[in-house]
């Protein structure tokens, strides 16, 4: 049970490292995608989408033909320029995320940064 325990514990780190493995980029082109939960209730679909450490400003969201498009880049801290590296895991550089939305049409659209988080409700129709 404990092996079992152990091996499933070293999956799901595989799996974290894959996740946010940075992939090769071309100029400007995105570098990795942020994690994302998408919700729906009957009042609306909520997304979360997690962004430790990028600015608010620096995000883009737009909707276009029912898809979500996140959006923007995740600077290295200034310190890193004077810093000994002992383990660097969060994705630097741009990064976006296309979420298909459940089809329908949204009278609103709010959002707000919460815990590292983007929050995007889509009040529906």
């Amino acid at each position: 049970m404990w092996s079992d325990a152990l091996d499933m514990m070293a999956k799901a780190e595989r799996l974290h490292r894959q996740l946010f493995e940075p992939r090769p980029s071309h100029g400007s082109a995105p570098s990795w995608e942020p994690p994302v939960d998408v919700l729906e209730t009957a009042e609306e679909v909520l997304i979360l989408a997690a962004l430790p450490g990028v600015s608010p400003d620096s995000i883009e969201a737009t909707i276009h033909d029912g898809v979500l498009v996140i959006s923007g880049r995740r600077l290295l801290p200034p310190e890193l320029r004077i810093a000994i590296i002992h383990r660097l895991e969060l994705p630097q550089g741009a990064f976006r995320r296309d979420i298909a939305l459940p089809p329908g049409s949204y009278r609103s659209v709010d959002h707000d940064f919460v815990n590292g988080c983007l929050v995007i409700r889509l009040g529906k129709n």
